[in-house]
C-alpha cells in the first residue's frame, strides 16, 4: 500500500494474537509467527526480538512442546487485546450517543516531577483526555481513571469530577481548542485513501507481499488484514471519541469506519483459509 505508515512489530504482533489466539485458549508456534511476519516484510530476528520483549513485559508466556516453543497470552495481554477488541467492534469511531457528561481531571505536581507529569499526560491522552488548561484535563463521557492514577502513584495529587457544560457554552469551540482535530481527521482521510480500493476487490497472486514469493492470494489477504486492523486500531486509540454533534459536518470517521469494515469483510474468508493452513496451534496448559 503506497504511503502506508510504518507499523511497529509489537503492534502487528498484538493484532495477530488478537486475531488468532484471543478467546481460543491456545498457544501459537514461534515458527508460525516468524513465517507470517516474514511475509509481512518483518525479518526473523526482529520477530524473535519482539517475542522476547513481550515475554519480558508480561505480554506473552512461553510453553514448550518437545523441541518447539509456543507462545500464549497472559492476563495483561488479554486485557490489552480485549480493550482493542472493544474499541474496534463495540465502541466504534463515531460517538453518536453522548449524554452531555464530561470527566474533569485536575492535578498539581511538584515542579521537579517532570517524569511523573509526562507519564500522567501520556496516559490521559491515551484515555481520551485533552488539556482544557495546564493542570485541568477533560474527556467526553464518564471515564474511570482511578486504576491509571493509582498505578502512577499519583492518587494524592489528582482530583476527578463529573460535569455538564453551562448553558450557552460553545462546546464545538472548546473541542477545537483542546484537541488537534485536523491531525485526527488527516489520519482518517489517509486511511480511506489507502484502503478504499480494497472495498470491491480481493487479492490475487500479484498482491502477495514480495517476501511470500507472490503466488498465494490467501496469504496476501492474511497479511493485508493484519496491517488493516493494526492501522485502524492505532487510529481509533488516538481518537477521544468526541460527540459527533459538536464536530465538523464533514468529519471523516464514519466513512473511514465503513471502509475498515468493508475491507475486513472482503479479506476475511481468504485470510481465515491461510491461517488454518499456516498456523501451528496447541492447547494452552495451565500456568504453574
Amino acid at each position: 500500500m503506497t504511503g502506508e505508515e510504518s507499523l511497529r512489530p509489537q503492534s502487528l504482533m498484538l493484532t495477530f494474537l488478537g486475531d488468532q489466539v484471543l478467546g481460543r485458549d491456545v498457544c501459537v508456534y514461534s515458527g508460525s509467527v516468524i513465517d507470517v511476519f516474514s511475509r509481512a516484510g518483518i525479518g526473523e530476528q526482529a520477530t524473535r526480538s519482539t517475542l522476547t520483549r513481550m515475554v519480558n513485559r508480561d505480554l506473552l508466556r512461553r510453553q514448550r512442546e518437545g523441541r518447539r516453543m509456543y507462545f500464549g497470552l497472559t492476563e495483561r495481554s488479554e486485557a490489552v487485546l480485549r480493550d482493542g477488541e472493544r474499541r474496534i467492534w463495540q465502541t466504534g469511531a463515531v460517538n453518536r450517543h453522548w449524554d452531555g457528561t464530561w470527566t474533569l481531571l485536575g492535578f498539581s505536581l511538584p515542579e521537579s516531577w517532570q517524569r511523573q507529569r509526562h507519564d500522567l499526560r501520556s496516559q490521559l491522552t491515551w484515555s481520551g483526555f485533552g488539556p482544557l488548561f495546564n493542570g485541568l484535563w477533560i474527556a467526553p463521557g464518564e471515564v474511570d481513571v482511578s486504576a491509571l492514577v493509582a498505578e502512577l502513584g499519583l492518587s494524592a495529587h489528582v482530583k476527578v469530577f463529573r460535569a455538564h457544560a453551562d448553558t450557552g457554552m460553545d462546546i464545538g469551540q472548546m473541542i477545537e481548542e483542546t484537541w488537534e482535530l485536523s491531525d485526527l481527521a488527516g489520519h482518517y482521510e489517509a486511511f480511506v485513501r489507502r484502503w478504499q480500493p480494497w472495498e470491491d476487490d480481493v487479492p490475487d497472486a500479484d498482491d502477495a507481499p514480495p517476501a511470500s514469493g507472490r503466488g498465494d492470494p490467501h496469504l496476501a489477504a492474511l497479511v493485508l488484514r493484519l496491517r488493516l486492523q493494526t492501522e485502524w486500531l492505532r487510529i481509533v486509540r488516538r481518537d477521544p471519541r468526541l460527540p459527533v454533534e459538536h464536530l465538523p459536518d464533514d468529519w471523516p470517521a464514519d466513512q473511514a469506519e465503513k471502509t475498515f469494515r468493508a475491507v475486513h469483510d472482503r479479506l476475511s474468508p481468504l485470510a481465515r483459509d491461510a491461517s488454518e493452513r499456516l498456523l501451528d496451534l496447541v492447547p494452552a496448559r495451565p500456568q504453574a
